[in-house]
């Protein structure tokens, strides 16, 4: 349909109609989870029972123990940013390199190993888990009766969980940065190496700097798709356990409104992450008449 031209009354409420739906789907349950995170209940749902800030505050004097006084929670947080630091550092440079060997090199079976790198992505992460941790304690067990080597990071534990979003997370950095490489001019580096620049100093000057945005992107993405990973850590986690594992376990046990603030917590620091990255964004320059 031309946008210019006037729509009927019933595509116009049926448009907005469908909106409204959307929004309410989308943004209910996160406002009925920021309410209930102030209600004085002892339990994260109606009715309301009055405002307090005791599942932030609280401590164990008044039964009631809150995020910011919970010390398991807290460690959780402090381990699943563990994680995701080293998922998303490992994630970005091998998603360069990656994206430099799709789109600058010429080798039999690059298209196969570009849908192969595709491969993770559709795996659901439950059996993504499951085969990583039958490989890592296969090649464990070998190790330890071959060679007598005891190789612990191969165990459940948080280098497995690393390595396991890894493995889908590096594809996503991957496809990101090759997206922003493509469009990359490459006339730009063959006249600064024909001015007599190093490849080395071509890549610091020019391919650096216009890869900035792809790359702040894909560590953005790449942290906020470790740190709220579930199946594929649940099955490699041992005895240290990331927030995700940890509210689940917390759900099983009896959910109090200190899971809503956490969810609430974790809603805040997303938001002023992504307004961070929007604020710092490159602007493209405004074209004079």
């Amino acid at each position: 349909m031309i946008p210019s031209l006037p729509r009927p009354l019933w595509l116009r409420a049926s448009t907005a109609c469908y909106v409204g739906a959307f929004l309410v789907f989308l943004f209910l349950p996160l406002i009925v989870v920021t309410v209930f995170a102030f209600n004085d209940a002892p339990y994260p749902a109606p009715p309301w029972r009055g405002f307090t800030l005791d599942w932030f505050t609280g401590n164990a004097s008044k039964e009631r123990v809150g995020l910011f006084q919970d010390a398991q929670l807290l460690g959780s947080i402090g381990t699943s940013c563990l994680v995701a630091a080293w998922v998303t550092l490992l994630s970005v440079l091998i998603g360069t390199a990656n994206a430099f060997l799709l789109e600058r090199g010429r080798f039999p079976g690059k298209q196969a190993l570009s849908v192969l790198m595709l491969a993770p992505l559709v795996i659901p992460g439950v059996i993504l888990g499951i085969s990583i941790l039958a490989f890592a304690s296969r090649i464990a067990e070998f190790a330890d009766d071959a060679f007598g080597w005891d190789l612990d990071f191969l165990r459940p534990g948080l280098p497995l969980v690393v390595l396991g979003q890894f493995s889908y997370v590096a594809t996503i950095a991957t496809l990101t940065i090759s997206a922003r490489l493509r469009r990359f001019d490459g006339t730009l580096e063959e006249a600064a190496l024909n001015l007599g620049a190093t490849r080395a100093a071509v890549f610091r000057t020019i391919l650096l700097p216009y890869l900035r945005p792809a790359l702040v992107g894909s560590s953005a993405i790449s942290f906020l798709m470790s740190f709220a990973d579930f199946n594929t850590t649940l099955m490699l986690v041992g005895a240290d356990s990331p927030l995700t594992v940890m509210m689940y376990g917390r759900m099983r046990e009896g959910a109090t409104p200190t899971l809503n603030a956490v969810s609430l917590f974790l809603m805040v620091a997303s938001g002023l992450l992504a307004l961070t990255l929007i604020r710092r964004a490159p602007r493209r320059p405004s074209v004079a008449a």
